[in-house]
């Protein structure tokens, strides 16, 4: 099996649990603001540091009915004039809470790792492992991956911060890599959502390891190992 399918259920654990650690304290404060969790939520990293555009925010939304019509009426959101959707005071104050509260809840939940190594320990070295990762795939990241990052990173930001700043970035990644696979196979979002498994989704899987894996190359094989062990090893 591939690095990149190896280490992407970890990523997905590590930064998913993070976000539910942190939704519960994200939720009451977007109600005090009459907002519910929506889109400037779940790509905060980007949107804080430039306007997505409207490829990004489709491609971002494949799987959704795309609609960003309660952002634009809430205020979150505005559109210009060449499609791009820029955050709004309101929209950025959500935006870097969900970040900061992120941050904040993995910093709690993986200070219980047990052991010679504190969770918390590990977390700096995590954050530089996938920054340069980041910064590698650049070259093969698709569009929302480009939106996404650099992502923005608040000055003095805690390791934590950084850590799922940075997994939240790299998700979109491999995302637009199985994007690609699935296109290129002549698919639309609910064609692979109803494939099953057998020959056909195999392929599409396979190119989209191959799509995904340069963005780790930057990392040497020890490296690599080291990322997916430690990042493993955080509780999600």
């Amino acid at each position: 099996m591939s690095y990149a399918r190896l280490i992407r259920p970890v990523i997905d654990r590590v930064y998913v649990g993070a976000r539910w650690a942190a939704r519960a304290r994200m939720e009451a404060f977007y109600a005090e603001r009459g907002c519910a969790l929506g889109a400037e939520n779940s790509f905060f990293s980007g949107v804080l540091a430039r306007p997505m555009s409207a490829e990004a925010l489709t491609d971002g939304l494949v799987y959704t009915d795309g609609s960003m019509d309660a952002e634009l009426a809430r205020g979150i959101f505005v559109r210009a004039d060449d499609g791009a959707w820029h955050l709004t005071d309101l929209g950025r104050e959500l935006a870097l809470f969900a970040q900061r509260a992120t941050g904040e809840a993995a910093e709690e939940l993986w200070s219980r790792l047990p052991g010679v190594l504190p969770g918390l320990s590990i977390v700096p070295r995590l954050a530089e492992l996938v920054g340069r990762v980041l910064a590698h795939g650049q070259a093969t990241g698709g569009p929302v991956f480009r939106a996404m990052s650099p992502p923005y990173e608040p000055e003095g930001a805690s390791p934590a911060v950084l850590l799922t700043t940075r997994l939240g970035s790299l998700r979109h990644h491999r995302a637009d890599a199985h994007r690609a696979a699935w296109r290129a196979a002549g698919l639309t979002a609910d064609g692979i959502r109803a494939l099953p498994d057998g020959p056909e989704r195999a392929a599409i899987e396979a190119e989209t390891d191959r799509r995904d894996a340069p963005a780790y190359a930057v990392l040497t094989e020890a490296e690599r190992w080291e990322l997916l062990a430690n990042l493993g090893a955080l509780p999600g």
